[in-house]
Formats: C-alpha cells, structure tokens, sequence
C-alpha cells in the first residue's frame, strides 16, 4: 500500500501485480516506474517513484561494520587512526616496538629519554621509568585521536604473577590519571592466564577497566566472565594459523577455527548473560572480520581497515545476542582446577598463550635494549 501525495486527506491505492514481476529494481535499491490505482475513484495515474537506495548500497564495508559493531584500530599509528576514525585503540609491545622506529614517532621516545635523564633515577630503574612514560606517550597520542579507550599492556614477563601485575596495572593507570586522563579511557591489557585473570579481578574492583589479551579458548573466556572483566579479546588469526599448521589445510572464511571460536565465546556471553565484551583480534583476512559482524567489537589492523573500506560489498550481521539466548549451551565450570585442566587439554590454547607470552615479551627486551642505549645504560 501506499498514499496518494497530492490530496489533503490521503487516499490509500493498491500497486497492481505487475510490480510483483520488477522485485529485480527494488533488489537494487530503486523503484521501478509503476501505475497507481485510486481505490476508491477508479483514477489512474502514472508515477515515477524517486529512487531510494539500501544503506549497504551507499556505504563500503566498513561503513557497514560499524553499524552493527564498534571498529578498533589495532596499531601504533596515528594517521592509520585518523584517516579510519575507530572508536577506540589498542596496543601491544610489538605494535609500540614498531612505531618508536618510525622517524615521525620517535620524538616520544626521545621526550621520555630526556624526561628520564632529568630524574634522580638510574640503571634498571630508569630503563623502566622510560619505558612506562612511553606506553604512556603512545596512549595520550592516541585518545587526542580516538574518542573513545585505549588499551596499554603490562609487561608479558609479568603474566604469572598477580601481585606483579595489580602494582603494573595501578602504576600506568596512575600516569594516565596525572596527565589529566581518567581511568575509564583505559583499558589494561594482561594475558589470559590464570594469575593474570586474578590480577585483573582485583583490578576491576578498583575500578581499573581490563582487556584480557592473549585468549585462545572457552575455559579462559569463561574465567573472565566469571571474574567481571570488562573486555577480552580472543585472537582469531593466530587460532587459523595454529590449525593450518596442523592439518596442511585452508578453510573458508565461515569455517575458520578462530571465527568458530570467537563465535562460540559470543554466544556463551549472551546465552548466560555475561557483561564482559568481547572483541575479536588478531585477523588475517577480510572474511574473518565479516564473518563475526555483530561481534561487540572488532580491533582490526590498518591493512585490513582499508580493504574493508575500498569494498561496497554487503555485509550482514552474523552474530546476534537475542540468537544466542534460545541455543542448548552447557555451563563451563571455572574453578582453577577445571580451568588448567580444560587449558592443558586444549593443545593450540595451551601453545598460542605461550608462544603469545615469549614474543611480546622479546619485543619488550627490544624496546628496553633501544632505550638503554639512548640513556647510557
């Protein structure tokens, strides 16, 4: 049905079945040219509906994405930030290694160099003074940039020692607070091990936000939630690439390990009703990030970033909360027992947080061997 527009009172007409065979235009997004009857007056006249198109027609795919979940910038680089204005950011040791090498950033390193010689500070003491003042460099940049948070990480060495990571945790939420930025603009980053879920249980009750990293199952997923994390951000790359390894085999975007695993996180958090987020990470192509649209979040890497926005495809949501509520989902118990054994049993879990663990920790041995040798040290 559809109204007249020229009457002061509308009179309802009826669109003939001749429309009925055009359903192409309307795929299309454009109304096909079409005779209106009056119902009631046996009138006809002809009219050119004005032509309407689809959101999905006018906006490429990461205009898309953002519709239905909020788009992270995973990286160190501001104008990769400016030029896909992501809500918010995250960063990690290797991410920040990278950048501080770059001509354009490195005069927040050498400002916290300076900032470090100044003080009465030396040896490690100092190496480690600049190193946070330089995470905390990066992470100012980055909120002039995005509106929203962005996610600095404690020290990977620290990932088996609560204790070491609240007094990290406190420490860099401290920096923030005296450079004039509150404490809900930042998420702290921490492995998803057992000691670091601990830590940021503590954490979270002082009102410091964590994005628990480095998460490649349920038992881990299930913990956080259990534990009222703010975020977690299971990899998905890094499951595919573990899986490829394993089995010599390639996999469809939809049967992907990782977005399978992502997939079944979600609908665990929204079948139980959890509030912890979950943000997909860690992606290797395109059809991962499409694959989880609806996901609560997505931090995507610039390369990928500008893929989907040179794209008009359409994308649709693949995950749904309601959805999730109606599936036969089973509790997961998450007591430290059942959450070592179910880790131990998970094989790619059990390598990838590990192997996740060394690697961000070689990059922090890196960073400080550069500052060292700026400071003298």
């Amino acid at each position: 049905m559809t109204v007249c527009p020229n009457r002061p009172n509308p009179t309802w007409v009826r669109v003939p079945n001749g429309l009925e065979a055009n359903r192409q235009s309307l795929g299309r997004g454009v109304l096909p040219q079409v005779r209106l009857e009056l119902a009631s007056t046996g009138i006809r006249s002809n009219m050119t509906a004005p032509k309407t198109r689809y959101p999905s027609e006018s906006m490429n795919q990461l205009e898309q994405l953002k519709q239905h979940t909020v788009v992270v910038a995973d990286t160190g680089d501001f104008e990769a930030m400016k030029a896909y204005k992501p809500q918010d950011a995250t960063t990690n040791p290797s991410l920040i290694l990278q950048a501080s090498q770059k001509d354009e950033y490195k005069s927040l390193v050498e400002k916290a160099v300076a900032e470090g010689k100044a003080s009465a500070l030396s040896g490690q003491a100092l190496v480690d003074s600049v190193l946070d003042r330089i995470l905390i460099l990066f992470g100012l940049e980055i909120l002039n940039i995005v509106p929203g948070r962005v996610s600095t990480e404690v020290d990977a060495r620290l990932s088996f020692d609560t204790e070491g990571t609240i007094a990290k945790a406190r420490q860099i939420i401290s920096l923030y607070e005296k450079a004039g930025v509150s404490r809900e603009r930042i998420l702290i980053k921490i492995a998803s091990t057992w000691e670091g879920i601990k830590a940021a249980e503590v954490l979270q009750k002082e009102g410091i936000n964590c994005n628990l990293t480095l998460l490649f199952s349920l038992a881990q997923a299930v913990a956080c939630a259990e534990g009222g994390i703010k975020l977690i951000s299971p990899f998905v790359g890094r499951i595919l690439d573990w899986y490829k390894k394993s089995t010599g085999q390639d996999y469809a975007a939809a049967e992907d390990p990782g977005v399978q695993s992502v997939t079944q996180i979600y609908n665990y958090y929204k079948h139980f009703g959890h509030s912890t987020e979950v943000m997909g990470a860690s992606f290797r192509n395109k059809g991962e990030i499409t694959e989880l649209c609806g996901c609560d979040l997505l931090t995507i890497s610039p390369g990928l970033l500008g893929e989907l926005q040179a794209s008009s495809d359409p994308i649709e949501p693949k995950l749904n909360a309601a959805n999730a509520k109606s599936l036969r989902i089973d509790r997961v118990p998450c007591d430290e027992k059942s959450f070592r054994w179910l880790l131990n049993e998970d094989a790619m879990a059990t390598e990838k947080t590990a192997e996740g663990i060394r690697n961000f920790a070689k990059d922090i041995v890196k960073l400080e061997k550069l500052v060292g040798g700026m400071l003298g040290v």
